[in-house]
């Protein structure tokens, strides 16, 4: 059976030489004569491959020297604990802007542990925009404020960035980490479930200033303890070791063959154009987002009508072109372009479109 253009939200696509490479390597690593999937994670074989994979990160990404980079597991819902229990412990209070599902149930967990304000949110209208920000609703002493960079669910994207002064900037890149340059100094951490652009589902990566490790609450289980990951190199307990190794291919192919974040992020603002600039001129199309905040890595959808909609999904799948189904809490369709989607996928699913939208006049 030949592949399908698969849009998926996450896990999701992953670039094809990953996938042959893995392939080729996957009876016998490198001479080892052994597969990744069944190493030793203490050999000296795996430990080259975790701190190569490190490596990549900090130059693909330009991660500053002050900066811990951590392979953990629980993916970024269990972030949503961590970064308060290691974070929230100076003023006990956090401000969080609300631009979807996942910010929300960041906030709620929380709360848990402290005062955690909600500063401005956009659920008035159904996530579709990314709120504008007063700095006077700010909390001045808060530990950290938190943002959900990229919204999977709703298509959003924070162009710019919040400017919180002394108070670290946590941002949740789940959904647009590896998608184009990012500036890591203007953040105290950043954390990303791998699944949706970098490995398969089961590493979560979190990249946390140095200064902010090591105030954990007493309360903080050894394992959600950042200082436990940083003095243990991701290796207090067996990491996800394939997933880690799947990273590292990933790595690889975004800085030799796509040549680095720049060019990563020239090529999935032309994918996106190429989506973007059909549903604007569509009759039976239209996106869901305001323009000025559209997301590059997840374009949601609708008809405005649900069988029509229905019909479009089944129909797509049928030709090849799956996942399209949008979020169960929004309906329509969603088509996520993640790095690993070729430009020929988008521009397909275009023409497939434009006759589905010729036969449903």
């Amino acid at each position: 059976m030949a592949r399908v253009y698969n849009f998926s939200a996450g896990p999701s696509v992953l670039p094809e030489a990953v996938l042959q490479q893995a392939a080729a390597e996957m009876m016998d690593y490198q001479g080892s004569g052994q597969s990744v999937m069944e190493m030793s994670h203490r050999s000296k074989v795996y430990d080259a491959i975790i701190k190569e994979c490190e490596a990549l990160l900090r130059q693909v990404m330009n991660i500053p020297e002050e900066y811990d980079v951590l392979f953990l597991q629980g993916g970024a819902s269990s972030q949503f604990a961590m970064v308060p229990m290691n974070l929230m412990t100076g003023s006990g209070k956090a401000d969080f802007v609300i631009t979807g599902q996942w910010a929300t149930k960041a906030q709620k967990e929380a709360a848990r542990y402290g005062q955690a304000n909600i500063v401005a949110s956009s659920k008035d209208k159904t996530f579709s925009y990314i709120p504008k920000l007063d700095k006077s609703s700010f909390t001045p002493d808060a530990d950290y404020f938190h943002i959900c960079v990229n919204n999977t669910i709703y298509g959003t994207l924070f162009h710019e960035l919040p400017d919180t002064g002394e108070v670290p900037l946590v941002g949740d890149i789940s959904s647009c980490i590896l998608s184009e340059p990012l500036d890591v100094s203007k953040f105290g951490l950043l954390y990303a479930g791998a699944q949706k652009n970098m490995a398969p589902a089961g590493l979560t990566v979190v990249i946390v200033k140095k200064s902010l490790v090591g105030k954990a609450m007493d309360i903080t289980p050894t394992m959600f303890n950042y200082q436990t990951h940083t003095e243990n190199g991701s290796m207090f307990n067996t990491p996800p070791c394939w997933c880690i190794y799947i990273a590292k291919l990933v790595l690889e192919w975004i800085r030799n063959q796509m040549g680095g974040l720049e060019e990563m992020g020239r090529y999935n603002r032309e994918k996106a154009k190429i989506l973007y600039d059909y549903l604007d001129e569509s009759a039976l199309f239209k996106g869901t987002v305001v323009k000025e905040d559209r997301s590059l890595m997840n374009v949601p959808f609708v008809t405005g009508d649900e069988e029509k909609d229905a019909a479009f999904v089944a129909a797509a799948a049928k030709a090849g072109f799956v996942n399209l189904k949008g979020h169960r809490s929004v309906g329509g369709m969603r088509a996520s372009i993640y790095n690993a989607m070729p430009m020929e996928g988008v521009k397909a699913l275009v023409d497939f479109m434009k006759a589905f939208e010729m036969e449903n006049k």
